[in-house]
């Protein structure tokens, strides 16, 4: 009798020790425990109280009183509640509990676990499965519940499989059941909060150990282990949902970087830009003009790339945001893309406004150089004449002088006034060019004033001599009588012939300044006038010399002594006949320098035509691009990715032109270099072709932008490339003005024509999602998003919160050491941050509020 009880007396000792410790487990958790598990659950409110516990569901009231029908009814409603699960109860009945009967209470107690802790991984069950991740280790295999875990290896693999940290398993031996065991319970009960249940000498001492104690201790490493499962994936959705949130903040830190760098540069060269002082020379105001050519050759095409990069990373930044349900990026006060726009608009008018300075400047100083070196010319030719005329004025000769010698000096002094008044327009020229140098701020008219004044001062003083002179001669003209007519007829014919001569050689070294064909043949033509004049000059000098042969023909006859000075002039023949040679020498200089301006001319109309053949084709080819590249958004042309590999050779193909842009850069420079200003050959000029450029790789940049945003999305919000045809269709189909935007009306059509049921608020409410700018129109990306965003599968605050709430133990509130326990370090430290602290009562110091941050990354915010 002894030999056949004594196995199940075991059985029933060990499988009731395991009962009370797993029910113990349960009961804890409300703050009380069982010593005796027949005598404590007798009257029922424990055994109620643990159904309370497993369940997290409310039992009916208990009964307080202490007699029998009081417990007996207790435990009926722990019975009830059972049923109701489910559960069928065979054999089972309140009595026997509430007569402490073991066996009854454990079996009953073996069906709530069923119910509530092992249902999951039964051994029929789908979920058996989740055993199998023992199957790597060495020497275990899981076949059942009762011998595949007496050596202890099954457990210890268990615990290695969800947490190595606790246990060497390369260090376990198979012959070493009991240290095995024991090595599983201690862990177990230390570390994953599993009371022991089990004891291992009863293991490993009974041949099949029972397999209801080990099915219930191996269930609480299921539910232990099922909440670390579920808390690293809840770990995994907030990383992922982190991720997210630093690589737009990443991006925005971005943006803001080269958005203030770009401003700072606009803001840096535009005083420079504005600083209209000017140089004083030309080659100073050239230099200018050199620094610019750099500014727009070297300095701005770099920013121009930064200023459609800033565009592309903003349009690429706001696609991000809105495939992962986080709010539109707001850039810095006055950092936006349109503030960014503005300053752009600015510094362009800027740089126009500062090239036509410096051009209008160095048309000023080349025509102020000019007319300095002019002044210099007809001031020495003038003071060359004055020299010594003082000195002359200022003789007494007549005093001591005879008759004939006073009649010669009255005669010589009227030749000297005809000579005085012919001399008052180079006086007038030289006063007219002063005044004009003075008007155009000439940088040395100080100089230029002081030397004019002393000229007029000088013409002033011979005037005031030459009438003193006068009136001396005149006071003694009656007292000679004698004159020779002949000395005086050459005098007054040689005098203005030889100013003749003189104006003659100053025309003749006359310095010009012409910009065009027309203006040199203009002054060819007045040559050719002039050599026309020389026959009748020539009659005119032949004539003034056939006085002076006159002359000594009579002193030759009447056998006349001849001084050989003319008593009336200071021209002799020999003067006549030197100048008249140098008149003739000028005349073929003249020649030489003005066929020298022709061909200066004719070589800058090759540039004008150079520059202009080039200009009128590059203009139109750049116009034709930019319409080609307006079409390219509303043409179906294969997949998203053929479409990036056609724009990208588009624009390499674009890139491939620029030599163009640069040969048509060095013709305008050598236009520059010859000051020519103006080209009637061509409509554009070199600024309309640098702007056109520039709109034209910003135009194609923005396009392939457009597309990459457009794979973004295809590929985020899971949407196949048939769809997207589809899509881009139905766009082209309503987009009746053919510039890749639908007109509200058209978009309304569009949806209708697709099954849409639309109203007046229900489509208002539409175009406030596609259309967030009141633009007035919709884009394809925005009418993509539209199209994809009912049905994306992106994660939402709720979400966040949701997998929070795991890592917290359904807390409302997580601490900073469970955050550092289920996140990388990265995330940790990124969540600790910018986690407010908890305000509610029965937190520990230092707890964080997840939820308000988890509603903040779907919101405004400072995160």
């Amino acid at each position: 009798c002894i030999s056949v009880h004594k196995p199940d007396a075991m059985l029933l000792g060990h499988r009731k020790y395991t009962f009370t410790a797993w029910c113990n487990s349960h009961l804890r958790k409300a703050g009380t425990q069982i010593e005796n598990i027949e005598e404590d659950f007798r009257n029922g409110l424990k055994l109620m109280l643990l159904l309370e516990v497993i369940s997290g569901e409310r039992l009916p009231k208990p009964d307080k009183g202490k007699m029998r029908f009081h417990k007996i009814a207790n435990v009926n409603k722990a019975l009830d509640f059972i049923c109701s699960k489910g559960v069928k109860l065979v054999s089972i009945g309140a009595e026997e509990i509430v007569d402490g009967n073991v066996k009854m209470t454990l079996g009953m107690i073996w069906t709530i676990i069923l119910r509530f802790a092992i249902q999951d991984i039964s051994v029929e069950g789908e979920h058996f499965s989740w055993l199998g991740k023992t199957a790597p280790y060495r020497n275990v295999n899981v076949q059942n519940f009762h011998i595949s875990w007496k050596d202890g290896l099954a457990l210890c693999a268990l615990i290695h499989r969800h947490r190595p940290d606790l246990i060497d398993y390369s260090k376990l031996r198979k012959d070493d059941p009991m240290g095995n065991l024991n090595t599983a319970f201690e862990v177990a009960e230390k570390y994953l909060d599993i009371p022991k249940m089990l004891d291992a000498e009863d293991i490993v001492n009974t041949p099949k150990p029972d397999e209801k104690a080990i099915m219930t201790y191996v269930s609480c490493f299921y539910h232990a282990f099922a909440g670390a499962e579920q808390a690293e994936t809840a770990a995994k959705r907030i990383c992922k949902v982190l991720a997210v949130n630093q690589e737009n903040e990443k991006l925005m830190e971005e943006y803001e970087k080269l958005a203030s760098e770009l401003l700072e540069w606009i803001r840096r060269t535009i005083p420079w830009l504005e600083n209209r002082v000017a140089e004083q020379t030309m080659r100073a105001m050239q230099q200018k003009l050199e620094d610019f050519r750099d500014y727009r050759r070297v300095h701005k095409p770099p920013k121009v790339q930064e200023k459609c990069q800033l565009e592309i990373n903003f349009n690429t930044l706001q696609t991000k945001l809105r495939l992962s349900n986080r709010p539109a990026f707001m850039p810095s006060e006055g950092k936006m893309v349109s503030d960014i726009a503005n300053a752009w608009k600015g510094l362009e008018q800027v740089e126009k406004g500062y090239e036509e300075w410096l051009l209008t400047e160095i048309r000023r100083l080349e025509r102020l150089d000019h007319l300095a070196e002019k002044f210099k010319q007809k001031c020495s030719l003038h003071e060359s004449w004055t020299s010594g005329k003082v000195e002359l004025l200022s003789m007494k000769d007549y005093e001591s002088a005879s008759l004939m010698e006073i009649r010669a000096l009255m005669r010589k002094h009227e030749a000297f006034e005809s000579d005085l008044a012919a001399h008052q327009d180079r006086v007038e020229q030289i006063a007219a060019i002063a005044q004009e140098l003075n008007e155009l701020d000439y940088h040395d008219a100080v100089t230029i004033n002081a030397r004019c004044q002393g000229i007029c001062d000088q013409w002033d003083n011979l005037g005031t001599l030459t009438q003193k002179r006068r009136d001396s001669l005149e006071r003694v003209e009656k007292l000679w009588e004698t004159i020779d007519q002949l000395y005086l007829e050459f005098a007054k014919r040689a005098a203005p012939f030889n100013n003749w001569m003189d104006g003659a050689m100053e025309d003749l070294q006359d310095m010009f300044i012409v910009h065009s064909i027309e203006e040199i043949q203009s002054l060819i033509t007045a040559h050719d006038q002039f050599k026309a004049t020389l026959p009748e000059a020539d009659k005119e000098r032949i004539a003034t010399m056939g006085i002076q042969n006159e002359i000594v023909k009579i002193a030759q006859t009447y056998g006349i002594k001849l001084s050989g000075v003319n008593p009336y002039t200071n021209l002799s023949p020999q003067d006549i006949t030197d100048k008249w040679d140098a008149v003739k020498h000028l005349v073929p200089l003249r020649d030489q320098m003005l066929q020298e301006e022709v061909a200066r001319q004719q070589s800058n109309e090759r540039l004008r035509r150079q520059f202009a053949a080039q200009a009128n084709i590059i203009g139109p080819w750049i116009q034709t691009k930019m319409e080609e590249i307006s079409h390219v958004s509303v043409d179906i042309a294969g997949s998203l990715e053929e479409q990036m590999s056609n724009l990208k050779q588009y624009e390499q193909n674009i890139i491939n032109y620029k030599c163009n842009i640069d040969k048509l850069e060095g013709d305008h420079q050598l236009s520059q270099e010859s000051l020519i200003f103006d080209n009637k050959h061509t409509n554009y000029t070199m600024e309309h072709v640098r702007v056109g450029w520039e709109q034209l790789l910003t135009t194609i940049a923005r396009t392939i932008n457009e597309v990459e945003n457009q794979i973004l999305t295809r590929d985020a919000k899971g949407i196949s490339q048939e769809q997207l045809n589809e899509f881009r269709a139905s766009f082209n189909h309503f987009d009746r003005k053919r510039n890749g935007m639908m007109d509200p009306d058209d978009f309304r059509a569009c949806l209708i024509s697709m099954g849409y049921d639309l109203g007046e608020v229900e489509f208002a409410r539409i175009m406030t999602l596609v259309d967030s700018n009141n633009t007035g129109v919709v884009t394809f990306q925005a009418f993509i998003d539209f199209m994809t965003r009912e049905t994306a599968e992106t994660d939402t605050a709720d979400q966040v919160m949701a997998s929070f709430k795991i890592l917290a133990s359904d807390k409302t509130y997580i601490t900073v050491e469970e955050l550092r326990r289920e996140l990388p370090p990265e995330q940790a430290d990124y969540c600790i941050s910018r986690m407010t602290s908890y305000i509610g009562s029965g937190a520990p110091p230092g707890a964080l509020d997840y939820i308000s941050f988890s509603s903040a990354l779907y919101g405004e915010s400072d995160l």
